[in-house]
């Protein structure tokens, strides 16, 4: 975030644990208005997401997938998933997991969302292993690459 931003570009964060988004429920209402019947968080996050240029889209790894609050909010994208096209995508995941290897299946999931959209260009991965507590990247190398990623957007 810090890169992108000395780069001059505008940066927000959305801690979707901060945020009130409910499961889809496979209605299909949507597929007609294309608006959710449910009344959240998500219409504004998805507003967000169809607006920008870039999506970085980060979640920790919990038993070798994305945690489940991040697969819930990539779910409700559904009613305007259309509108969710060329853009860049950047990927960073956090593991106490050692194996970037054992990491991939949760990458899959982030490439499988991407796969959906038109004009969709990967720009750049983070696999950040070996990281167990919450603030362990501070001052680690994955925050000199992520700063560096930033820079290049």
């Amino acid at each position: 975030m810090k890169g992108a931003q000395e780069a001059g570009h505008e940066v927000e964060k959305i801690f979707i644990n901060d945020k009130q988004i409910g499961y889809c429920r496979a209605c299909y209402a949507c597929r007609h208005t294309h608006k959710c019947f449910q009344k959240d968080d998500m219409t504004e996050i998805l507003d967000k997401m169809i607006e920008a240029d870039v999506l970085v889209l980060a979640s920790p790894v919990y038993f070798y997938a994305i945690a489940g609050q991040v697969k819930t909010m990539l779910d409700r994208t559904l009613p305007r998933w259309t509108e969710l096209k060329n853009k860049e995508f950047y990927y960073i995941l956090t593991a106490a997991e050692d194996s970037e290897a054992i990491m991939q299946r949760s990458l899959e999931c982030f490439r499988g969302f991407a796969d959906c959209f038109a004009g969709i260009e990967e720009k750049g991965v983070i696999l950040a292993h070996g990281l167990y507590e919450k603030g362990e990247a501070i001052n680690s190398p994955y925050e000199q690459q992520a700063y560096e990623m930033g820079k290049n957007v």
